[in-house]
């Protein structure tokens, strides 16, 4: 009997989910910047039971009109319990749904979710099915991979046992869970998961791709023409527009970016200037730039770092602008 996948298209630019940093304000702020045609919620955790229509209502945020695609990202591994929260989600209007087996989190994996699924290819399998069987024919349900716990050759095994369930597509990020966020990432074994499914389910690129080269490398050792960006995009949301100068991240874009997101943040959190953290949010953000060799950021942090409010942090960037000149003639 085949398996039923919904397929109607499938994402080329995906922002990453990334957990506690692109909850609905960020996910706004970066989706209009970089241009992304499909994002994807922080992980709902799901274990003791599924979850009420207030907390996926919470999770998806108040920004649900992005102009793009907003999948819901669900991390559990009762396949029971996660079918029944995709359910409850389309019956609030998601009509994307994907599942969390990358997580490489201690705690998260103690708890039977994320990455520590990887070691048991089965119940990949039976979590998407389950899933799949749970929601309409239109929905899609993507599912999101390591390459394995330890063992990048792992992915050859796990990816098949996904695409058995029903994944509409499946995400790749090119790393295993002892890795974490570690250097190198192994593109290649994405390609030989592409020979290995023949093309019957896309494939998401995912890992380091921080320039528009490294997108063109990804693509060309991966056979890909999806890819799923999230540090990328935070240390420059406009590395892959078309120009040199389109790229620039000069300290005008960096202060409207912030401005967008503060106001984002009081949209959604409605606790003034300093909602729910704001500083701290954009030291974070900042510190993505200056750790991705970002120019604007790399000279900013050092001093924004150690700012006690937000206006005092947006002053040390306003004093680099009136030091440079604007490669671009004003804020884009």
């Amino acid at each position: 009997m085949p398996v039923s996948r919904s397929i109607g298209f499938v994402p080329k630019l995906v922002l990453a989910p990334m957990e506690g940093i692109t909850d609905a304000p960020m996910r706004e702020t970066l989706v209009r910047a970089c241009g992304a045609d499909f994002a994807v919620t922080e992980f709902l955790r799901v274990s003791q039971q599924p979850a009420p229509k207030h907390v996926i209502e919470a999770k998806v945020g108040a920004f649900k009109d992005l102009g793009v695609p907003l999948a819901l990202q669900i991390l559990g591994g009762d396949a029971g319990l996660v079918a029944e929260t995709a359910a409850t989600a389309v019956e609030l209007g998601i009509k994307h749904i994907d599942l969390n087996f990358g997580c490489p989190a201690p705690t998260v994996n103690r708890s039977d979710g994320g990455a520590t699924l990887l070691k048991h290819p089965h119940r990949l399998r039976e979590i998407v099915a389950r899933t799949r069987a749970a929601v309409p024919p239109e929905v899609t349900v993507s599912a999101k991979l390591r390459l394995g716990w330890e063992d990048p050759a792992d992915i050859v095994r796990n990816a098949p046992e996904a695409a058995a369930g029903g994944a509409s597509w499946i995400t790749i990020h090119a790393r295993t869970r002892m890795q974490s966020y570690q250097p190198p990432v192994y593109w290649g074994r994405i390609g030989e998961v592409r020979k290995i499914l023949g093309g019957g389910v896309p494939l998401i690129a995912n890992g380091d791709i921080r320039s528009a080269g490294d997108l063109e490398a990804c693509s060309e050792i991966t056979g890909c023409e999806s890819f799923m960006i999230g540090r990328g995009w935070l240390a420059n949301p406009y590395f892959l527009r078309p120009t040199t100068t389109d790229r620039a991240m000069t300290p005008e874009r960096w202060l409207t970016l912030f401005d967008r997101l503060s106001e984002r943040c009081r949209v959604t959190y409605g606790r003034g200037r300093d909602a729910r953290g704001l500083l701290p949010r954009l030291k974070q953000w900042l510190g993505y730039g200056a750790r991705g060799g970002e120019s604007v950021a790399m000279a900013a942090f050092p001093r924004a770092k150690t700012a006690q409010t937000v206006e005092e942090f947006l002053s040390v960037i306003r004093e680099i602008s009136d030091g440079m000149p604007s490669r671009l003639g004003g804020p884009q």
